[in-house]
């Protein structure tokens, strides 16, 4: 089959969070192609995502043969290739992000099998979850087993005790053996992620994720062994295979957390995992339990672990995607369906 159209949208966000997410989330790209069927993919990067793929990929794409992984492939290549004076990080490679997955899609539904199914074996039935965010007690009373929770320090004191009481109060809840990570997003420095190993040491931290910035390389690959048994995790802020080179030959992180609607989709993904087996670097998608990187884990050796951020009790969601799969008893696992085997809820773009 040929690529007839490829356009991108920023959807109608009614619920959003009062942060950086409020304008530069997530974009819709639907791919056509001359059988008729509707490929849709999910990328980064907001309305200047948008406009790479509108007005610049999208029009490379068009005519171009999609009749198997090879050509995926070969579109990814050529568009990376295409867009490396702005591209290569951010921006560019979220709207690669968005096309790939569509594609991904488009070959699924014309071949009626799953997306898992286009990867490779399934290896994985369903996968153990872990609920991110701020509400413990719901995430547990929901079947969740595992809990990882935002912690940005603030710089005092308090920023410690507010640490300790959040790890105590989740290793309450969950019990001696779960699994409970926190998530520093990039506000603690060296000295903070020692006192912080330290402190909170009785509770069995299972990762600290995101604790300096992707630029420090060299500062998170220090850490590592003196925050033991405690894993340094990070990478949903890297991009591509490229990217990720940089990481294997720096040892920064003992987890990888590639997130497969930024890092360049399932292609780059693919890739990511290569240069992680190569240097026995265990992978965890960041946002694994949406259906675009679960679709990945269940068909590769990625970690049999998926991140679900089920929000706050009572909050309202947005419903941009309908058929997602739920997690129940603590597990995960995607559909059969065709493609990702979700539909775009029209009402929002």
């Amino acid at each position: 089959m040929k690529i007839t159209d490829v356009k991108a949208v920023y959807p109608k966000y009614s619920h959003v969070q009062p942060s950086w997410r409020t304008h530069f989330w997530q974009i819709v790209v639907r791919v056509e192609s001359d059988t008729g069927i509707v490929g849709y993919g999910y990328g980064g990067g907001g309305v200047a995502s948008v406009e790479v793929v509108n007005r610049h990929m999208g029009e490379l794409l068009v005519g171009r043969r999609l009749d198997s992984v090879a050509d995926i492939t070969a579109a990814w290549d050529a568009l990376y290739a295409a867009s490396i004076p702005y591209g290569r990080r951010g921006i560019g490679v979220m709207a690669l992000s968005g096309i790939d997955l569509a594609l991904w899609d488009l070959l699924g539904k014309a071949e009626g099998v799953a997306v898992h199914e286009l990867i490779g074996q399934r290896t994985k039935g369903a996968v153990p979850a872990y609920a991110t965010g701020a509400d413990a007690e719901w995430y547990a009373e929901m079947g969740f087993t595992a809990h990882k929770f935002p912690h940005r320090f603030d710089g005092d004191e308090a920023g410690y005790e507010t640490a300790v009481d959040r790890a105590s109060k989740a290793r309450d809840i969950f019990g001696p053996d779960a699994r409970i990570m926190i998530d520093a997003y990039m506000s603690w420095n060296t000295e903070v992620t020692l006192e912080m190993a330290e402190r909170l040491a009785e509770f069995s931290i299972y990762w600290f994720e995101d604790v300096l910035t992707p630029d420090d390389l060299e500062g998170q690959g220090a850490l590592q062994s003196r925050v033991k048994p405690v894993l340094i995790a990070g990478g949903e802020h890297e991009f591509t295979q490229y990217g990720f080179r940089e990481v294997a030959l720096t040892g920064a992180l003992d987890l990888w957390q590639p997130d497969i609607t930024w890092c360049g989709g399932i292609t780059a993904g693919l890739r990511i995992l290569d240069i992680a087996r190569g240097v026995g670097a265990p992978v965890a998608p960041h946002r694994g339990g949406e259906v675009w990187g679960l679709h990945l884990i269940v068909a590769s050796d990625c970690m049999d672990l998926a991140e679900v951020l089920p929000g706050s009790r009572g909050a309202p969601k947005d419903e941009l995607w309908r058929g997602e799969p739920r997690a129940e008893d603590g597990h995960i696992e995607p559909t059969d369906g065709p493609g990702f085997g979700v539909t775009l809820n029209d009402a929002m773009v």
